[in-house]
């Protein structure tokens, strides 16, 4: 982290900003983890309600880094001292703006909520957190398949598409250094399905679209 010689006025600002700021309600819902987050643009109004009488502002900015995106989030205070944020990467799931553009937003709501003490997300005791492997274990037991009743809609997704999803999602964040998450949503995304579903909400067509567009990206990867 980077900061101006002297921190003293932005410290008592941030101070009383965090006495003031409302957490904003976590009302998006987040398909992968089946959890409640904030927006982007719910941090950023929380944010600005409060810190303008504090003298507070920020900027955000992105990096490339080989296939990599990322964002660097500057806290600025009236008097002239600064924060700067250390720069948080992560790697597309396709080298296209639409992926590139989730990536960022991404970045910019957990980089701005860090630096600014918002809380938005919920708290899932580190199941999510910066280790890969963790995010696996997490989605392996959020859609671990179980027996299917004895009539179920022949449109669902089959017990096989759900291992063979779970292994595709595994390897191209694995190769990528990515969140599964973020590999599920821009692959959503990019093949144009609703976003909001869970892996269990899919029909066998739209199943079939991903797995098929995760194995193009292993190709790719290779």
């Amino acid at each position: 982290m980077k900061k101006s010689e002297s921190i003293a006025e932005l410290a008592k600002a941030l101070a009383g900003f965090q006495r003031d700021v409302k957490q904003p309600l976590k009302d998006k819902a987040n398909p992968f983890f089946k959890s409640k987050y904030v927006p982007l643009e719910n941090v950023v109004e929380a944010i600005t309600e409060s810190s303008a009488k504090h003298g507070l502002s920020f900027i955000q900015y992105p990096l490339n880094q080989e296939n990599k995106v990322g964002i660097v989030t500057i806290l600025m205070h009236q008097s002239g001292e600064w924060i700067e944020s250390e720069p948080i990467f992560a790697t597309p799931a396709k080298q296209d703006a639409q992926a590139t553009g989730s990536v960022i937003t991404y970045l910019k709501r957990y980089s701005l909520s860090a630096i600014f003490g918002i809380t938005s997300d919920e708290d899932d005791d580190g199941n999510a957190g910066t280790h890969n492997k963790q995010h696996v274990d997490n989605y392996n037991q959020q859609n671990s398949y179980q027996k299917p009743p004895q009539q179920p809609m022949s449109d669902n997704i089959t017990a096989p598409q759900i291992k063979a999803l779970k292994a595709k999602l595994n390897n191209v964040a694995s190769v990528n250094s990515q969140e599964i998450q973020l590999v599920y949503v821009s692959s959503l995304k990019h093949l144009k399905i609703d976003e909001t579903k869970g892996s269990k909400d899919l029909t066998k067509g739209e199943a079939s679209k991903l797995i098929n567009y995760l194995a193009s990206l292993e190709t790719q990867a290779v």
